[in-house]
This record gives C-alpha cells, sequence and structure tokens, in this order.
C-alpha cells in the first residue's frame, strides 16, 4: 500500500502562501485535519486538498461548511447547519465553533463507518494538548463513545455543559475574591445539574514579555505602566479572566492598556503578538511562549485546570473510564512529558454533586 503524502505546519504554510500561526489557527478551529507524529504536527495530502475544496465551496453562492472527520476517528467539531427545527452552530470571528448538542450523537459525518454511526459522542471542550492525549485514550479503552473537539474556552464551555451542548468541559477560571480556581464559577453557572469536577493538571500562567523584558514587568500591578500594549485574549477564555480578575484587585482601568479590545483566540497568538514587537505584554501559560520563541516568561501563579462532567442516565460507563485514565500512571507519565505540568493531583475527585 503506497504511504500518503503529509506536510508539516510549516509546509502547509508556503503551500497556502499563509503564516504559521494562521495553519494553527486553522488546525485549532477545526478547519484542517491535523494529527500529532512525536512532537511534530502533520498534514495529510487529501485533508489539505479537502480544505481547499471547502475553501472553494464557501466562497461560491450558497456554500456551506461541513463537518470534519478526523482520521483517527476522532471529530473536531466545525460550523454545520441542521435541517428541521435543529438549531444551526454557527462561527463568528471570536468565538470558537459551538459544539454539537450531545442529543444529535446520530448525526452522519461524511465518510463515517457503520460502527462508528452506533458510537455515543462525547463533546469535550477546551484548547490544551492534554485533551489529545486524553481523547486519545478514550478512544482506546471505551469503544462504544466517540469523542467530539470544541476548543472553546473556559466560561463559554461551562456555559454549553449548561446549556446540555457539551458533555466534558475543562476549565481554568481564577475567582479573585477567594483565590479559588473553577469551583466559585461551576457552583454557579450549572445550577439544576449533577457533575463531577477532577484535576487534570497544575501549570504556571503569567506574563509574556519580550526578550530581556525591556519593561522591566514583574508583577501585575506593573500593568498599570503608561502606554503599555496589551495582546489580550477572547472573552470566556481562563487567560481573559485572569486577566481581568488582576486588573479588578489591582484597581486597574482595563483602558489604560492599549490594544485591551483587540483579542486573539489562543495562547500562542498572544505570544506571537509579544514576539513580533507588537505588544508588549501578554497573558498566557509557559509552554506557548517555548513553541513561538524570542518571548520571555514572567510566571506570576500556579493554575489549577480541571475537567467538569455531567452526571446523567447513560453517561456511567464513559465518566467512569475517564477517571480510570485520568489516574493511571500511564496518562500522568505523558503528562510528565510536558515541562512544567505538575500531575500531583491529576485524577483526583475536588466536588461532586
Amino acid at each position: 500500500m503506497t504511504e500518503e503524502q503529509s506536510y508539516t505546519t510549516e509546509e502547509i504554510s508556503k503551500l497556502l502562501k499563509i503564516s504559521k500561526l494562521t495553519v494553527y489557527d486553522l488546525i485549532k478551529k477545526g478547519d484542517l485535519v491535523a494529527y500529532r507524529v512525536g512532537k511534530q504536527m502533520r498534514i495529510d495530502a487529501t485533508d489539505l486538498e479537502a480544505y481547499k475544496r471547502r475553501s472553494k465551496q464557501l466562497q461560491s453562492p450558497g456554500g456551506q461548511r461541513p463537518a470534519l472527520s478526523h482520521p483517527s476517528g476522532a471529530v473536531s467539531v466545525a460550523e454545520t447547519r441542521e435541517s428541521g427545527n435543529a438549531a444551526a452552530a454557527h462561527l463568528s470571528d471570536n468565538s470558537a465553533p459551538l459544539s454539537r448538542p450531545t442529543s444529535e450523537a446520530s448525526h452522519v459525518v461524511p465518510g463515517d463507518s457503520p460502527i462508528a454511526h452506533a458510537a455515543r459522542h462525547v463533546v469535550i471542550t477546551g484548547q490544551d494538548v492534554s485533551l489529545d492525549i486524553l481523547m486519545r485514550h478514550m478512544e482506546k479503552q471505551t469503544r462504544d463513545i466517540r469523542p467530539l473537539r470544541s476548543f472553546m474556552g473556559s466560561l463559554d464551555g461551562l456555559i454549553s455543559m449548561y446549556r446540555g451542548e457539551s458533555d466534558l468541559v475543562s476549565t481554568h477560571l481564577l475567582d479573585g475574591d477567594t483565590g479559588e480556581y473553577n469551583l466559585p464559577y461551576i457552583r454557579k453557572i450549572l445550577i439544576g445539574w449533577s457533575y463531577v469536577v477532577v484535576n487534570l493538571l497544575s501549570r504556571p500562567a503569567g506574563l509574556y514579555v519580550g526578550r530581556g523584558n525591556p519593561r522591566g514587568l514583574q508583577g501585575w500591578a506593573d500593568l498599570n505602566q503608561p502606554d503599555l500594549r496589551l495582546a489580550n485574549r477572547e472573552k470566556g477564555s481562563g487567560a481573559r479572566v485572569l486577566l481581568d480578575e488582576q486588573l479588578r484587585l489591582h484597581g486597574i482601568p482595563s483602558s489604560r492598556l492599549v490594544g485591551y479590545n483587540m483579542e486573539e483566540t489562543s495562547h500562542m497568538g498572544v505570544a506571537a503578538k509579544v514576539s513580533s514587537g507588537e505588544a508588549d505584554v501578554g497573558i498566557g501559560i509557559e509552554k506557548a511562549a517555548r513553541l513561538v520563541g524570542q518571548v520571555d516568561f514572567i510566571p506570576l501563579t500556579q493554575e489549577r485546570y480541571d475537567l467538569v462532567m455531567l452526571k446523567k442516565p447513560g453517561n456511567e460507563a464513559w465518566t467512569d473510564s475517564v477517571l480510570r485514565i485520568l489516574q493511571s500512571p500511564e496518562f500522568r507519565q505523558e503528562l510528565q512529558a510536558f515541562e512544567g505540568y505538575d500531575v500531583s493531583r491529576t485524577g483526583q475527585i475536588l466536588y461532586e454533586i
């Protein structure tokens, strides 16, 4: 059998004449199907051609964007259109693709096998690479489910769960008044639902600054410096909530930061703005600074990254499987390969109702 040609993200950027960051954004949004080989992302030639065909269709009158199917069987939740009375999921300029309600699990994605049609769809929200690892373990250990990925932020993920549109939500939301992560938001948003909160990992969060830290930023209070240019995250993301809470606690008006209303949709997008000199500072996690390069990272907090799973009829089998995965030595060992990830509480149930 002939091996299919595949490309790196750098090769894709050259072929499409776009930046590597734009390629990553297309992958994050589910527009371009990619997979990991070691630490490198690869895109098959057939998936590149499929993306180009979809782009041409969208540019034609009445063009529609179909959902995407990953080679591994996991589906990235992209923009879809429903018939009849079902609501149309849509993608705006400043939001991640909306996840498909779990009640629509019988929807047939082109190219699905008959076996896959019988599988229960589980919608997972979040952007961290640890979720890719979790999905791979879920596919191996639970044959009757099929993970769907939506790359929305923490707050949007919880709201989608409240609406019944997501099954497993990742969240890192700081409550500035208590210093607690996630639970204050979860308790207020998921009113009327039964759920379990379990720790995935902890990781450093802080400031992205230019090499050598030319503005001498050392803490949150330094964001009060005059004419400081900010690369901000989108509303609903954990990094945006972290920034807004720190500005509130330190009495710094958001209007003091140049570029506060200009939003990026990923940690890497923010780090890239700082790296290029377009911004003096950004908020995010350490891993993105290492990936982008030409950026120094100033750790200011250890944020807790948790998972929320709904407890409802039919969920018990896969939620129990996820807990076993999180508590397994194999899963923790994979996470420990990423510098800065603290897995000392991984798999620990933090709250249950």
